[in-house]
Formats: structure tokens, sequence, C-alpha cells
């Protein structure tokens, strides 16, 4: 009979044996990719001695392929929970160490079950994703257990963050986890997902193709626009989870941190008094607008690198997180397109779901014109936009910098689509299409075409007539833009609004 000594060290055998994962070969083999093991991820995440690991002792219930034979610790993920910065987070990490990290049903039944407790205890979620796919010998149980975390994403979606995290191989069914929830980061070079490899393209389609091309963080960060990071490496994908948190509430019931700052809330910046060019078809640089008005010009970019020509960021106004969706004239002038529309509609949708402000900067000349967008879907994609603007809650603040045309200035966030607080800087020109177009339309036939053009331009390119009407409340010398906003913000900070009572509105998808 054993002593109670003799069955705690026994206990501590066990837990160093499962701590080893699929041994130290293999953990050498991951070090020489650039990879981190499972536990060496979160042991980063985490803040110091915080995390505490659950079902450690999970095994597979596999007998086919004489499977009872292997041992698979932990059965290929750890599981569990702790605090990032002093704040509450639940996470999983896959072990490519064991078994390639392969998904099998007790693997999904600890993902699912860390999902389920962190939307029981209203904390975000963390899924750092290294795995071959699903365990083939598993069969059907393997392809259940997918179904039963994309039920969970579901469920939590709008409850609380889930981000996920790409550090190795992620295909088949198992990128739809990912795609379910509101932000992928992945690692560029050690990284990738799709639906099927190059293989199997290869032996379908016969293009060849790398891994890398196919579905790694540059491909999805800027082409396909499924991930919202691409990091330099782990370290540098663990740092800016921590800062993305750093913006977030922890669920939907409450507010994202305050962070206070030193910069002044009542700063004024002279120089956004000539950001504007003279020539109005010139460019200039709207985040440099943004950085200006932000605390400290902190930004944190949103799919930085895809549909380049709109941006959608964090920030901070007197300490308090917003969203921005902004248009940039330094690509396509600004023009929203399908990629845009897509862009910013999710990211309204995850502001709104969160309590976060949105703030929207307008310098729109028009959806983008041709074929290919036609073609495409851009009416049904450009709708998605305005049903997002529609639908949110959140205080709403429009600040029209320069052009602001037909049907793109209604969906930038105008009074109608429910901005609380709309602003114009004297450079704005709110009109219904740009002001040569509708002057060569009005007069097409008038003798004295060119004069009564100028004088067109002049009265009507201009935020006036729309102020005259009551489109939007004041025109603010540029440099207030700031103050102005923080004072908005606060006025806004007790708004409630309501929508009518229904199970779910039909979204242009």
């Amino acid at each position: 009979m054993a002593t109670v000594q003799e069955k705690i060290d026994q206990l501590h055998e066990k837990l160093a044996k499962i701590e080893m994962g699929g041994g130290q070969k293999r953990i050498d083999s991951q070090h020489k990719k650039g990879k981190m093991t499972a536990r060496e991820r979160l042991a980063k995440l985490f803040d110091e001695g915080s995390f505490t690991e659950m079902g450690q002792f999970i095994h597979h219930r596999c007998m086919n392929f004489n499977m009872q034979e292997k041992e698979i610790p932990g059965d290929g993920v750890v599981t569990g929970y702790g605090t990032v910065r002093g704040r509450l987070v639940f996470a999983y990490a896959e072990d490519f160490t064991v078994e390639g990290g392969s998904l099998g049903e007790m693997h999904a039944h600890k993902i699912a079950q860390m999902q389920e407790m962190a939307l029981k205890m209203g904390a975000p979620v963390i899924g750092i994703n290294d795995s071959g796919g699903a365990r083939i010998q598993e069969g059907v149980d393997a392809l259940s257990g997918f179904g039963r975390i994309f039920m969970n994403n579901t469920a939590a979606s709008g409850v609380i963050p889930q981000i996920a995290v790409i550090m190795g191989p992620c295909a088949g069914g198992a990128v739809y986890s990912p795609a379910l929830m509101d932000f992928v980061f992945m690692v560029k070079n050690t990284s990738d997902m799709f639906l099927t490899g190059p293989a199997v393209i290869k032996s379908v389609t016969a293009e060849e193709v790398t891994a890398e091309e196919l579905g790694g963080a540059m491909t999805h960060s800027s082409i396909s626009g499924v991930a919202h990071f691409a990091c330099e490496n782990e370290d540098d994908c663990i740092e800016k989870i921590k800062a993305l948190l750093d913006f977030l509430p922890s669920n939907n019931m409450e507010e994202a941190p305050v962070i206070d700052s030193d910069d002044d809330p009542n700063r004024e910046d002279e120089s956004l008094n000539s950001v504007i060019p003279d020539n109005s078809s010139m460019p200039y640089d709207m985040l440099d607008v943004i950085k200006s008005c932000v605390d400290d010009g902190n930004v944190f970019q949103v799919l930085e690198n895809y549909a380049l020509n709109i941006i959608t960021c964090f920030a901070r106004f007197d300490g308090q997180t917003v969203g921005i969706i902004a248009n940039q004239p330094k690509f396509l002038a600004g023009c929203l397109d399908i990629n845009a529309s897509d862009k910013a509609a999710r990211f309204i949708r995850f502001c709104d779901s969160f309590n976060i402000p949105v703030v929207t900067f307008v310098d729109v000349p028009g959806f983008l014109p041709g074929t290919t967008q036609e073609y495409g879907g851009i009416i049904r994609h450009g709708a998605k936009m305005l049903y997002a603007y529609c639908e949110a809650t959140v205080p709403k603040i429009t600040v029209v910098t320069r052009k602001a045309y037909g049907g793109a200035y209604i969906a930038m966030c105008c009074r109608q689509l429910g901005a609380d607080m709309v602003m114009a800087w004297p450079s704005a020109e709110i009109a219904v299409m740009g002001p040569d177009g509708a002057a060569n339309i009005i007069f097409k036939h008038d003798p004295e075409k060119e004069k009564k053009k100028q004088e067109y331009i002049n009265e009507f390119s201009t935020p006036y007539k729309a102020a005259e009407h009551g489109q939007i409340d004041c025109v603010i010398e540029p440099k207030e833009t700031r103050p102005r906003i923080i004072s908005a913000l606060a006025m806004l900070y007790s708004k409630r609004e309501e929508r009518p009572s229904k199970k779910h509105g039909n979204m242009p998808l």
C-alpha cells in the first residue's frame, strides 16, 4: 500500500511527464522552426505564475488502429485560465509536439469546456492554433468536436472577445474556428491557414504554390483579409495580443478600461489647419489626422495591410477606447470598394457589440466604379456597411474633413444613419456628387456655363448648405478636432438607444 507521500510523488511524476508533451526531441524540433511550445507560449502570454492548467489528465478514448496503446499527453492541447495584465483570460494552446497537435474527441472536449467556462465568467478567450488538423483515426468523433467548438464560437460572439492565434499549421475544418472569432493573429513564415493545402491543389488544378504563398500571414493579412494582424515572430505576436486586450472590455456588459494619459484633452493641433491641400484632388495621409487627435498619437490598426483605402483602428480620447473608421485619400482617393466595405462593416459591428464608441473621419469621393466592382457585388457589400452603422447603438461621431459625395457620404455614417454628432471642417464638400460633374449636368446647355459652374462650386462645394439643412451640427476649425470629439464623447456617455425587438436582422451577407 503506497503512502500518501508516495502518491504525491507519483502525481508530480505524472505532471512532469505531461508537461514534457511529445518529449525533448520534438520540443527541440519545434524550437528549430522558430516556434515555442504550447506551454512556453502560454507562459509568455499570461502574467507570471498566474496560469492555471485544466484537464491535464484527460486521455483519448479511441480504440481503433491500436490507438489504445498510444499515450497522447493532455490529448495534444493545453487549456486553462489566468490573468493578462491583471485581467482574467481563458486560453488554449494546441501542442504540435504531441501527435502534431491533431484534434480528437477529447482534445475538442477540453477546448469546448474552456470556451463554456469563459462564457460563464464573461472573460476573453484566446485560442492558439498549431495543429495538423483532425485526428484521422478518430473519424467522425473528431469532426463532431469541431462542430461543438464552432457552436461555442457562435454562442460567444458579441458576448466575450475571441482572439485566434495561428502559430503553425491550421488546415481543413480547423480554419473555421478562427474565422468565427473576432480577431486573427498570424506569424510570418511559421504559420499558415488554408482549406486545402498545396499538394491537393496541385493534384486537382495543377497549380503549384507554396504553403506560405497560399496561406501565410501576408497572404491572409493583405489579400484575403482573413487575418487581422501579421506579426514578425511569436514574441511580437504575444505583445500585440496584450496591446489589443488593453483596448477591449472583458465582455459585452462592461466598458473598455480607461487608461490615464498626460495628453491634455483640450490640446489643439495647429498643423491640422494646413493638412488639407488647397487642390481638392491632391491626396494627404488621414492617419496623420487621426494621430494628431488621439491620446499620445497612439493608434492600434486592425487589418492594416488590407483594403488600404480605409483605416480601421482602436485609439483613445481622454483615456476612453474608441473605434475609428476613416477614408484614406492616399489609396484609391479614399473610395469605398468591396473590401473596404467588408472591413469597415465587421469592425463597426465588433465595436457596437462591446460598447466601444465609433468615430468616423470622412473624405470619400464615392464608391469605386468599374465592372470588377459591380460584378463582384459592390451593392451588396456596400450595404453591409450601411447596415452596420444603422444597427449600431453606441455613440457615433462623424467628422467630415473634405469630400463627402453621394451614396458614399451616406455610407460613412451621415446623420440619417444614426450619427449623434456630425462635425465638418471648412474644407468639407458635402454634396450629391463632385461639384464639377454636378455643374456640368445642371448647366449643360447654358451659354454662361463656365461662370455659373464656378458660382455653383463656390456655393455648394462647402459644408454650409448641409449645415443650413441641419445635416451637420457644427463647422469647426480643424485644430479643434480633438477637444470637440472629447466633449461629444463626454456628452454621449449616457446614451441609450433601443432597436425594435426581433430574433435578428437579415444582414446582406
